[in-house]
């Protein structure tokens, strides 16, 4: 079995509430800043993970969190 060395997360704002869904792991977190929603996505993979063996979830030991910023379509709407 390949083991998984992202932690994915789909990022959006909405009514200036940052909130971060899991692609691959059953997380979801929001924060009022982006920085806080950071602090938060690492607190709650910390928590995700915590007593449990990473490749007992298909992880690797320390696997990377990568995040995707949905840019809503008001902000890019009409652009060429």
């Amino acid at each position: 079995m390949d083991m998984k060395t992202i932690v994915q997360f789909n990022i959006s704002q909405e009514d200036g509430t940052y909130t971060a869904d899991g692609i691959n792991v059953p997380i979801v977190t929001e924060g009022a800043t982006f920085e806080e929603l950071q602090e938060n996505i690492r607190d709650a993979v910390a928590l995700y993970f915590e007593g449990s063996d990473p490749s007992s979830l298909g992880f690797i030991a320390a696997p990377s969190i990568l995040t995707n910023f949905e840019v809503s379509r008001p902000l890019y709407a009409g652009r060429a």
